[in-house]
């Protein structure tokens, strides 16, 4: 691995400041920057306004009456997708790495701005400027962990670079794009990957501990769509987990943080293309939102193979299940009250008939929406009204959540 201290190098890792102390914080990285005031307009914690960035981003809101687009965001299509030939190291194939290849083996952007692993540490997340397609490689995969990727917005601009594409999660997204117009750069690409649950990287290490006698050998883990959890090891073996038979009751109350579970953002809506996995049905599921969007996927030409994306199941059972689970919690993890001679015969069912692609999808979607809303009444009911956006009280409404006097903003 090249040394990424070294600006020269294809792939250049720039110390930052510390960072200023918040709450409700992922470290974005825009409190380590040379304005750390910032955050109280850019941080989608304190008071996100997503109808005014997404008008701003894809030229209008997202519109309640279409199909999908309540849950997701706005879009002009979804696709399934894989490329042809999977990039060894990928999550997945490689989709958003090769983005990043072809725009910088094009010319089209100066540098990529997004994740490598931590020479020390191949879960933790460092956040990188990658000046060469070749360089994209050491970005595939997989990290965990709080990664001050917006803090290299003004390196960026102190190299000269003028021509920026991004990857990032989506409380990275929501703070670029609402200071987007201040950054002074002439052209933006943003390649947004899903996100919901994050975590330290010291508390990741405790959860693969849970997960093997042999963390240290665990070279890759995905949460399928499939209900399973996927570990491959250095030796070559792969084991699949139920998610019914996680330890998940073994972790720590605070594992997952408030702020990822009082996050309104799972599908990355203001990104130009969201790159996931939910709806793909063991492919990739692309959410192309803007004619950015629709540019990047082009790129791609016949590397990539895309079809429509498939729909099974139902999603309001295992909402109402949630829902219950997360209300008995009492401000820890959701609880597992079924006993252990099922759990067995329910991992094998749910795969079958449980909600698969794009209702899977919507499972995840309204889960995250009634799950902020139950934390943010017990943990910070001040904020609820700033918090919480109009579309995702529409979304917990038909599972018996309203808004209470005092939670809406204020007109």
């Amino acid at each position: 691995m090249v040394d990424r201290a070294d600006a020269a190098s294809p792939v250049w890792a720039p110390a930052v400041r510390n960072a200023a102390p918040r709450d409700l914080c992922t470290d974005c990285g825009i409190s380590r920057s040379s304005e750390p005031k910032r955050c109280g307009q850019a941080c989608q914690f304190i008071k996100p306004d997503y109808p005014a960035l997404e008008t701003r981003v894809h030229g209008r809101t997202r519109d309640m009456k279409r199909p999908d687009e309540l849950l997701f965001g706005p879009f002009q299509r979804m696709v399934r997708a894989s490329l042809l030939h999977p990039r060894e190291g990928a999550q997945w194939t490689g989709i958003a790495t090769r983005i990043g290849e072809i725009l910088l083996e094009s010319g089209t952007v100066d540098a990529v701005l997004t994740m490598a692993p931590d020479p020390n540490d191949k879960w933790k997340p460092v956040p990188v400027l990658v000046t060469t397609a070749q360089g994209m490689a050491q970005c595939r995969g997989m990290r965990m962990g709080y990664a001050p990727l917006l803090a290299l917005l003004e390196p960026a601009r102190a190299r000269g670079f003028k021509r920026l594409a991004v990857i990032g999660i989506p409380c990275q997204v929501y703070a670029l794009r609402s200071l987007e117009a201040k950054l002074g750069f002439e052209r933006l690409y943003v390649v947004g990957t899903p996100c919901s649950d994050n975590t330290t990287t010291a508390n990741f290490h405790t959860f693969l501990e849970l997960l093997s006698d042999t963390p240290d050998t665990i070279t890759y883990l995905e949460f399928r769509a499939d209900y399973h959890v996927e570990l491959r090891f250095s030796d070559g073996r792969v084991k699949e987990i139920p998610f019914l038979q996680l330890p998940i009751s073994k972790l720590p109350a605070d594992f997952f943080p408030m702020t990822c579970r009082t996050c309104v953002d799972y599908t990355n809506v203001l990104a130009d293309i969201t790159v996931g996995y939910m709806g793909g049905q063991g492919e990739q599921w692309l959410l192309v939102r803007n004619q950015r969007g629709e540019e990047l996927l082009r790129l791609l030409g016949d590397e990539v193979r895309i079809s429509e994306p498939g729909s099974t199941g139902k999603r309001a059972r295992p909402v109402k299940g949630f829902l219950k689970n997360v209300e008995l919690a009492a401000g820890g993890l959701p609880i597992r009250s079924m006993p252990n001679w099922l759990r067995p015969l329910v991992s094998w069912l749910m795969p079958k008939i449980g909600p698969r692609g794009l209702e899977f999808a919507r499972t995840r979607v309204e889960m995250k929406a009634v799950e902020t809303v139950i934390h943010l009444r017990r943990q910070y009911p001040q904020r609820i009204k700033n918090m919480v956006p109009a579309h995702v009280w529409a979304m917990v409404k038909p599972y018996g959540i309203e808004p209470n006097s005092g939670e809406l903003p204020e007109t």
